[in-house]
């Protein structure tokens, strides 16, 4: 039973964290999801300039500029599935925007992990791709 009620906060902060994840990709605003990031955070990224582990949250605050600067709109997000653990959290979402100048809509389905300890989050671990039909 304990390991049950663990999951359950675990679960919770992260619901809470990843709904700021959310304001952040729709509108820009970063501030509570780097709040609730703990003093070694670290992040890994698939690709571009971010590939790989990052550590600390000025790294991650360079992220997230970059993304508002590259979605200068916003990321409309879908919630698909939760899966969780006593630590760790997965949330499953498909999400849609304009990329800078490009004519087409960006689309993509992205699995972001989420690491738990105490009340903030330690890791992000975000794993993303679509063929564009599946959105």
């Amino acid at each position: 039973m304990v390991a049950n009620r663990t999951q359950q906060q675990t679960l919770a902060i992260a619901h809470q964290a990843f709904e700021y994840f959310i304001q952040g990709l729709e509108v820009g605003d970063w501030t509570f999801f780097q709040a609730m990031l703990t003093d070694d955070f670290t992040f890994w990224f698939p690709t571009g300039h971010f590939q790989g582990l990052n550590h600390g949250k000025d790294r991650a605050a360079e992220f997230f500029e970059y993304v508002n600067r590259l979605y200068p709109e916003g990321l409309k997000v879908e919630l698909e599935r939760v899966t969780s653990n006593e630590t760790t959290v997965v949330f499953e979402f498909r999400d849609q925007g304009k990329m800078l100048t490009q004519a087409d809509l960006y689309k993509n389905r992205v699995a972001l992990s989420l690491d738990v300890r105490g009340e903030k989050i330690c890791a992000y671990r975000e794993y993303f791709g679509s063929d564009g039909k599946s959105f």
